[in-house]
């Protein structure tokens, strides 16, 4: 199952277990852990006093008492030090040891917090990038739904780079849809926009159409006459159509699912590694396979990411199940400028979504 970013208080997460960034004799004395401690009440601090000491990088289960989760997961985070190797290998241990509980405990659900990047003082960047790492590897080998949980997307300290790089795509590539109802010369005359700000209405030119012109639509300046076909000319035009549908109904293409289907085969994948990789679930890729089945737009982007198909192939597999990529959606440049650019990793992706307050690829729920 997936990965999915919420922005959500975790002591109010309903799920198996929650994961507690704690220290050492587990005090609960900060941050999280103290609102984690507050939350569950009495007797997990009780409960944590006959655990003794937990090593940096390990981590213990315990029962969540009052809170909505089952169960906590307690993980001793590393202090960040000069020493970034070791830190980053430590902080990798917090995620596989409390992932390994997780697996073990047969759990559904897991939802963590940015461990270390708050009092123990990880840049939120590499935590994020170590969390993002070592869960979608945990995930290639297994099936559990796993939150990463934030307040705000501050909290997702993306590449300053790669964020000017998606800004200056969309700068030049948004079209705001207000502004092009308005200002586009399909719907006003040419002139129009010029002298309306000083003169609403009065003195614009309509670039005037010849004498007895007669139109097919007011927004066209197109001669009727030039336009009009004979009653023989319709006739065999009507004709012509019926027998071009039917022969286009008799030929009809391949589906989405067939196309996706192929595009697994062709570049030698199984299934479970098309849709870890787009981040999806396995019980809504098994539904891909019934013809019946309507695919979220945000579904087909994420399968097209996790087959790495270029921008024209992807544009043909968007158009199989009834969508496209416009420039007058945030979202939909966002997409286009990582097609282009080539980049495969979906949480990559989602973390610059989530940094644009754009909805994120994948999840558990489609």
């Amino acid at each position: 199952m997936p990965l999915e970013i919420i922005r959500q208080d975790i002591t109010k997460i309903k799920c198996d277990a929650i994961v507690n960034p704690t220290d050492a004799r587990f005090s609960g004395s900060g941050g999280t852990d103290a609102a984690i401690h507050a939350a569950a009440g009495k007797k997990l601090e009780r409960e944590c006093a006959r655990l003794g000491e937990c090593p940096v990088g390990e981590a213990r289960l315990t029962k969540a008492y009052a809170l909505p989760c089952r169960y906590i997961i307690h993980t001793v985070g590393p202090k960040w030090s000069g020493d970034g190797e070791e830190s980053e290998k430590l902080l990798r241990s917090c995620y596989e040891s409390s992932l390994k509980i997780a697996s073990e405990k047969k759990f559904k659900d897991v939802a963590f917090p940015l461990i270390s990047s708050g009092t123990f003082g990880c840049p939120k960047e590499t935590a994020l990038k170590i969390a993002f790492e070592t869960i979608s590897a945990f995930l290639l080998e297994s099936e559990m739904l796993i939150y990463i949980v934030v307040f705000d997307n501050k909290s997702f300290a993306v590449s300053k780079k790669l964020i000017d790089n998606v800004s200056e795509f969309i700068d030049e590539n948004y079209v705001d849809e207000y502004h092009d109802f308005f200002r586009s010369t399909r719907y006003l005359p040419m002139d129009f926009e010029e002298s309306v700000d000083s003169q609403p209405f009065a003195g614009a030119s309509f670039n005037t159409p010849p004498e007895n012109a007669q139109y097919t639509n007011a927004m066209e300046a197109v001669p009727l006459a030039a336009a009009a076909d004979s009653p023989k000319k319709k006739k065999k035009k009507k004709e012509a159509g019926a027998e071009s549908l039917e022969e286009r109904l008799r030929v009809i293409d391949e589906s989405f699912s067939e196309m996706l289907f192929r595009k697994i085969d062709e570049l030698g994948m199984t299934d479970p590694e098309c849709y870890k990789a787009a981040n999806i679930d396995r019980k809504h890729f098994s539904k891909i396979r019934d013809s019946k089945y309507k695919p979220s737009k945000n579904t087909v982007i994420a399968l097209g990411i996790a087959l790495r198909l270029p921008l024209k192939e992807f544009s043909e597999l968007l158009m199989k199940a009834g969508f496209a990529l416009s420039h007058s959606s945030k979202f939909d440049v966002i997409i286009e400028y990582f097609i282009i650019n080539g980049y495969k990793d979906i949480f990559e992706i989602n973390e610059v979504l989530y940094s644009f307050d754009q909805p994120i690829l994948g999840g558990g729920k489609q």
